[in-house]
């Protein structure tokens, strides 16, 4: 719920913005920079509730620590390679693949109840993939739209 509540938040900030000052909406450049600060957002829970995010890997995965790590690295590249004009659209693409590749994991621990925050196993559960599904769908949509056709 937080990163959508960020992705919102600093879309909706941009966009008037950039009517106040440029005089027109720029849907593109507000989109990405919103991405791209949630990616940063989302990035910061890898290195702050690493305990919890090795819990929603499944037992067969090694080196959980070191995937949290570098998922949260991939996250911040990725942040940055959106404002880069020619990555821009390679960014994307392996984005909307790294959202694609992570899905399981969000499944898993839903099955298992992670409270990745809390590092416990009495999180929300399935009902969480109501919320989480959908909200995956969104970084791809959104992330095509602002990176890859705006």
């Amino acid at each position: 719920m937080k990163p959508l509540l960020v992705l919102l938040s600093v879309f909706s900030v941009l966009l008037f913005a950039t009517k106040i000052f440029r005089g027109n909406y720029d849907f593109a450049s507000s989109g990405r920079i919103a991405m791209s600060v949630m990616l940063v957002f989302t990035a910061v829970a890898h290195f702050t509730f690493t305990k919890g995010m090795t819990m929603m890997l499944p037992d067969f995965i090694p080196y959980k620590t070191t995937v949290v790590y570098l998922t949260g690295i991939i996250e911040i590249v990725a942040a940055v390679g959106l404002f880069i004009p020619s990555l821009r659209i390679v960014t994307a693409w392996l984005l909307i693949a790294f959202f694609l590749l992570i899905l399981p994991a969000n499944i898993f621990a839903a099955i298992n109840h992670i409270d990745y925050q809390k590092g416990t196993s009495d999180g929300n559960g399935l009902t969480y993939l109501w919320f989480r599904i959908p909200l995956q769908i969104l970084f791809i949509v959104w992330t095509y739209l602002s990176a890859i056709k705006g």
